[in-house]
């Protein structure tokens, strides 16, 4: 059931919009404020799906409003009611964040194709916050260790900012995981995170890859075609295993960061892009570096911060945390209830030498789930969860 919340100080303009609303639809819920200052008394307290705020009004104008709700509720659409003298500063509430603006004397028919747009934008809001929390519950980062600790800190500090990032580990650690916490926690979170695999992609197709092509660039490009860059303008771009890059594909790199500028393979135009870059390898740069095998400046332009996430055999107190938390998510995805495990079994897989890190923790917690009693004993564990 919609919620409307109309503040207006001219009791006629304001009993016209109540009764329009409710005659519109009468799974309407209708509330009324007769000044800003009540307005966002009730805002505070309440949640709204729709504001209708006058402009000009006593103790607390509709532009102070606007203001006001855009920064404890910034989701809620505002539309705005001008009179005619108002229409300049209506116009002006749109780029302040008005969703639209209507002029006294309302017009029927207006006033309802943008009560309707609007709750279809709030509806839409809703939504879109639900997926992305669904999304954000896939890419959790589980664990209470010092390191781990030590990883969300840094990501709460680096997120918001546009600097560059690159994660080193060991394979099965979470380094994509990390990538997309910072992504999501970033203001950049509501455009594309573009992931590469650089280690997947043939050295001689990761320039068209990461930069696109245009039509005849080479035998297979039959058509213009945008790279990865282009694609995650606006948001991020996630360079995993970048150690097993080219040199050459290095150097462009290079000159997107220093220039945020791309060229596409077999063409000369410069096509301006604003990505934020995420790196993640699991080589040891440095001495790529003095192998020759990886740029000293790509390295710097790439290493503003630097995060390095810890083997699981480096982080055990976390692992009766992870087996509860893939125990319940395995549950989940199979449809079954979810199985516990015994402290011994536990404290077998705290002492167990994960070279696979957390993707071979989660592999053997779904076998052990599959083939182990109601509940996972020690025997199971010594059973099933041999390499």
């Amino acid at each position: 059931m919609p919620k409307i919340l109309v503040i207006e100080d001219e009791a006629a303009i304001r009993r016209v919009l109540i009764k329009i609303l409710s005659e519109e639809n009468d799974s309407y819920q209708v509330e009324e404020a007769d000044d800003g200052l009540e307005g966002i008394d009730k805002i505070k307290n309440d949640d709204f799906d729709l504001v209708l705020c006058d402009i000009k009004m006593p103790k607390m104008d509709g532009v102070e409003v606007l203001e006001a709700v855009k920064k404890i509720k910034p989701e809620i659409p505002i539309v705005m009611i001008s009179g005619h003298g108002d229409l300049d500063t209506a116009v002006n509430t749109m780029r302040l964040g008005a969703f639209d603006y209507i002029s006294k004397p309302p017009d029927l028919n207006r006033l309802l194709n943008t009560v309707r747009n609007a709750l279809d934008k709030k509806e839409l809001v809703v939504e879109n916050k639900l997926l992305k929390k669904k999304v954000s519950k896939n890419f959790e980062m589980i664990g209470e260790s010092e390191a781990i600790s030590h990883i969300k800190d840094i990501i709460e500090k680096v997120a918001q900012t546009d600097a560059r990032v690159l994660i080193t580990g060991p394979n099965g650690t979470g380094k994509e995981l990390v990538a997309h916490w910072l992504h999501q926690k970033s203001e950049r979170a509501s455009g594309a995170m573009i992931e590469v695999n650089c280690a997947a992609i043939p050295s001689e197709l990761i320039e068209s890859e990461l930069f696109g092509h245009v039509k005849g660039a080479f035998t297979s490009a039959v058509k213009d075609r945008a790279g990865k860059f282009e694609a995650a303008n606006g948001g991020t771009i996630f360079l995993d295993e970048i150690g097993d890059m080219s040199l050459s594909a290095q150097a462009k790199v290079l000159r997107a960061l220093q220039e945020s500028r791309i060229q596409r393979v077999g063409s000369d135009k410069d096509i301006k892009v604003n990505v934020r870059v995420v790196a993640a390898t699991n080589k040891d740069l440095k001495k790529e570096i003095a192998d020759g095998k990886f740029r000293e400046d790509l390295y710097h332009r790439l290493a503003v911060i630097l995060i390095k996430v810890p083997a699981l055999n480096d982080r055990r107190d976390d692992i009766p945390l992870l087996v509860n938390y893939f125990s319940d998510k395995i549950a989940g995805e199979q449809g079954t209830a979810k199985k516990s495990f015994s402290n011994k079994a536990i404290k077998l897989l705290q002492d167990y030498d994960w070279t696979g890190n957390i993707r071979e923790l989660r592999n053997v917690v779904e076998r052990l789930i599959i083939l182990g009693g109601s509940e996972v004993s020690e025997e199971d564990v010594k059973l099933f969860a041999s390499k």
